[in-house]
């Protein structure tokens, strides 16, 4: 009898500590989400780093990105490559200058999928779409709390994402995404300004193929 109370005990306050993480979790999720609905533009420096899991080789880019609701993000990228990737609402461009070469995609089709766009542009529903765990303080990048984010429906291109919040804020300063391969994207945003309305021009969510670029139609 003594041994049954002890586990029943133990079951108890697992579930007591079970229940008050998953609260804090969904606290924190509402904290996000409550934060971005208030977000009607952004501009952002940021760095980016691609690992290939197979080769353990890893690509640095940096570059701006701008966005204005609903769906309108320039994601320009400077180095080591030119590339920019536009949404105008109807469409997004991904533009290479040096190739010489730009995709055309269907809004619907690049936005389907839970990629970094979903996350920069605040689409990503993460009490609806993912299990959520709260890490705590990150101390290798300032302090920013960690939480990682379980799809609940993995796909091919995402089944892991971490981000890394600023508690005075609640603003996402870093998105780590991996995919089916084990291949990781992690973006970090520096120096992010917020509701820029007035100094966002229509011109940087347009984008006009020049005459001697290659358009093709993305996949």
């Amino acid at each position: 009898m003594f041994r049954y109370r002890l586990v029943l005990c133990a079951v108890l306050i697992g579930a007591v500590l079970w229940l008050e993480h998953n609260a804090f979790a969904q606290d924190i999720a509402d904290q996000i989400q409550k934060q971005y609905t208030t977000i009607t533009s952004f501009q952002s420096e940021f760095s980016q780093e691609l690992t290939n899991a197979a080769s353990g080789e890893s690509e640095q880019r940096k570059g701006e990105i701008w966005y204005q609701k609903p769906e309108h993000i320039r994601w320009h990228t400077t180095c080591p490559e030119e590339e920019l990737l536009v949404s105008n609402g109807d469409v997004v461009w991904d533009y290479f200058p040096d190739e010489k070469v730009a995709y055309k995609y269907s809004l619907e089709g690049r936005f389907d999928s839970k990629t970094m766009l979903k996350f920069i542009s605040g689409e990503v529903n993460l009490k609806q779409d993912f299990r959520i765990q709260v890490l705590g303080s990150d101390p290798d990048f300032f302090e920013w709390t960690k939480v990682r984010l379980e799809p609940i429906e993995p796909e091919p291109s995402l089944v892991m994402a971490f981000i890394w919040l600023e508690p005075e804020t609640d603003l996402i300063r870093q998105v780590l995404l991996e995919d089916f391969f084990g291949n990781s994207n992690r973006l970090t945003f520096e120096d992010i300004r917020l509701n820029i309305e007035k100094d966002l021009q229509p011109s940087l969510f347009t984008f006009d193929p020049p005459e001697e670029v290659e358009v093709m139609k993305g996949r």
